[in-house]
């Protein structure tokens, strides 16, 4: 079984020149890809200079992270991918626990390695961690980091489990499946793609698993094209939640009287963490947050087109599978002041 190791690159030359060593030592035997969103630096010419083996794909423009991959996927054939963000150092074999799963579970079609902090090698990353879950609200929180409570890594969460959601900084998958479900959402452009496709998956085929495998791991710079404390990440995150949650589950999305609803909530929380940013002023931080919230639009080949709504007329009325272990992180969070995901009820 070969993998295609796939790189998604615009104007990441400092970054390449950083890290595509260790991919490149790493996986011999499968074909390494960068996917290049146009870049205007010498990204191509550097590859293609120090690393001959590499194949270039290259797009007539910078899609972003969702059609970037989507455009470029076409061009590659292998039957397994691996999504890999170009600030990722990865380790020696860390593909053979990939490959000897995927061999053996045909119903696995989604796989995370343990993913650690770069800078600080005994800690967790932030974007992943040890596997991601999400609560009834849509907020998702994984093995190993809730919100910004960051865990070392002590080997306590090294079983191979099930999980609902990947990490796109390192994300391997089944070509077939990815084709399947028409690849990531466009119209999120940046952000929680990677979250949704496997909430997609979920209302595909219950029984199609995704999996946390510990024995592979990698090593996450995390930031590397648009930094964790970026204001215009907070819209992003804010305005595809919101999407994510109309799009996968059966709450009503007009007519809900419930207090306790998705869409009676969210609001109020979005207000709250606005207030919040504000208090500390961080006004822009504030704005974007509410730009998310209430924005209904996006763009696709150049047409403006409402997505709440688009996304509400494609929702069924059929029963969704439970997509949650837990009610609510925040109240885990902030009412019980749970900090580790092993504190978690998860009953």
């Amino acid at each position: 079984m070969k993998i295609g190791v796939v790189i998604l690159n615009w104007n990441g030359v400092d970054l390449l020149k950083k890290f595509l060593p260790s991919v490149n030592d790493n996986s011999e035997g499968h074909q390494i890809y960068i996917i290049d969103n146009n870049s205007t630096d010498n990204s191509i010419d550097f590859v293609q200079k120090n690393f001959r083996n590499i194949k270039i794909v290259r797009n007539k423009e910078n899609y972003g992270f969702a059609k970037g991959y989507n455009e470029g996927l076409k061009k590659i054939n292998e039957e397994i991918i691996c999504l890999l963000n170009n600030d990722v150092e990865v380790t020696r074999n860390w593909l053979d626990p990939i490959i000897k799963t995927f061999g053996a579970e045909k119903q696995t079609v989604v796989i995370q390695p343990k993913i650690l902090d770069y800078n600080n090698k005994n800690m967790f990353e932030y974007a992943g961690a040890a596997g991601g879950f999400i609560d009834y609200y849509g907020y998702p929180y994984c093995r190993g980091r809730i919100f910004q409570e960051i865990e070392k890594d002590n080997g306590q969460y090294d079983n191979n489990i099930e999980i609902f959601w990947a990490s796109g900084a390192c994300f391997f998958i089944r070509k077939s499946v990815f084709n399947e479900l028409g690849g990531f959402d466009e119209n999120f452009y940046n952000h929680m793609e990677e979250i949704d496709l496997c909430w997609r998956i979920e209302n595909l085929q219950k029984k199609y698993k995704k999996k946390f495998i510990y024995k592979s791991k990698v090593y996450h710079l995390g930031g590397g094209s648009l930094d964790y404390d970026d204001p215009k990440k907070l819209f992003y995150n804010v305005r595809n939640h919101k999407w994510m949650l109309i799009k996968n589950t059966n709450e009503s999305y007009i007519f809900n009287f419930n207090p306790f609803s998705l869409f009676t909530i969210i609001p109020w929380i979005n207000l709250l963490f606005a207030i919040n940013n504000l208090l500390s002023f961080k006004f822009f931080h504030s704005v974007e947050i509410l730009k998310g919230y209430f924005s209904v639009w996006a763009y696709k080949d150049g047409v403006k087109i409402n997505m709440d709504h688009n996304y509400y007329l494609l929702r069924s009325d059929n029963k969704k599978p439970k997509y949650y272990v837990i009610y609510s992180i925040m109240y885990n969070y902030l009412i019980l002041r749970k900090r580790k995901f092993s504190e978690l009820n998860k009953s």
